[in-house]
């Protein structure tokens, strides 16, 4: 089992920035691929970003990429999200997931509860 927590979310205007964490437990965390997925309401989920278990290979949506960069720190067992540009589209409850596989993926077993964000015009 994989437990992830988010945090870091949080109220910004258009334009800023915020940086999300999560923070895994209960497997060998540098084994498996982490990724970022959003959701705003009344949407589906949708994929946001990935990164290989080594941190080497990353991948993004189309619609952030160039804005937000995932990295992973596996000595402290935890992914982030940096996110800049933020725009009002942007506004989404931001879960981190993690998965057994090591390269880059967008399946994912394992999912946090979530982090807000709210980007306002």
């Amino acid at each position: 089992q994989v437990q992830l927590v988010e945090s870091g979310g949080g109220l910004v205007q258009a334009g800023g920035s915020l940086r999300l964490s999560c923070a895994a437990s209960g497997r060998t965390f540098s084994s498996g691929a982490m990724g970022w997925f959003r959701q705003a309401p009344g949407k589906e989920r949708e994929f946001v970003a990935a990164i290989s278990s080594d941190g080497g290979r990353t991948t993004y949506a189309d619609s952030v990429k160039g804005r937000f960069t995932i990295s992973r720190d596996n000595a402290k067992n935890s992914v982030y999200l940096q996110m800049n540009s933020l725009k009002p589209e942007d506004t989404a409850v931001y879960c981190c997931a993690a998965s057994g596989w090591p390269g880059v993926t967008k399946n994912f077993e394992y999912w946090g509860q979530g982090t807000q964000v709210i980007v306002s015009s």
